[in-house]
């Protein structure tokens, strides 16, 4: 075995958060680049989860730029391009994607089985390429969206939370773990 890379810190911050807030899981890395980032086993390790993890800096600045009103309300702002293909054959059992924010010191964690994930984007996106990009914003009230190629008028009915549309809202994946503590029960 040789070591390959070393954590990135979407990875760094997915495990602190889950040695912090679920002291009884194990977190382990794997020694080779599967597709898979890290794995997750409950206490006695009899139980496993497997992680995906996608990093992102914070654009909020630069999507509230444009709007006082998105200024006041975006928590974090991420940017994704993702491939439809490796998502497909993705053998991680969720996808967790990390926002940091310069509003807040912890960050935002979007945590959803891939196929929901692919299903999604080929929703939003109607003509959907083999790459997609994505913009996954959370509001100061907790709500995430996907909103790339939302109008300013939709990014401002958005930021007063009277935005509506399924397949954008990611809000029930916004800090999911309990989808991940009922697969380690």
């Amino acid at each position: 075995m040789k070591p390959l890379f070393t954590v990135h810190i979407g990875e760094y911050l997915v495990g602190a958060h889950i040695e912090q807030t679920y002291p009884r899981w194990n977190v382990w890395i794997p020694s080779k680049d599967t597709g898979i980032d890290l794995l997750l086993t409950d206490s006695r390790n009899q139980k496993t989860v497997s992680l995906q993890v996608k990093f992102s800096k914070d654009f909020s600045l630069t999507h509230a730029s444009r709007s006082p009103l998105l200024q006041s309300t975006l928590l974090a702002a991420g940017w994704w391009t993702h491939d439809l293909t490796k998502i497909q054959k993705s053998n991680a059992d969720f996808w967790v994607f990390v926002l940091p924010s310069f509003v807040e010191k912890k960050p935002s964690f979007i945590i959803l089985p891939p196929k929901t994930l692919r299903r999604r984007l080929k929703d939003i996106h109607a003509t959907p390429k083999k790459r997609i990009h994505s913009y996954f914003w959370v509001t100061k009230s907790k709500r995430c969206w996907e909103t790339r190629d939302l109008s300013k008028g939709d990014q401002e009915l958005l930021a007063l939370d009277r935005f509506s549309d399924d397949n954008r809202d990611f809000t029930t994946f916004l800090n999911a773990w309990k989808q991940i503590e009922k697969k380690l029960k």
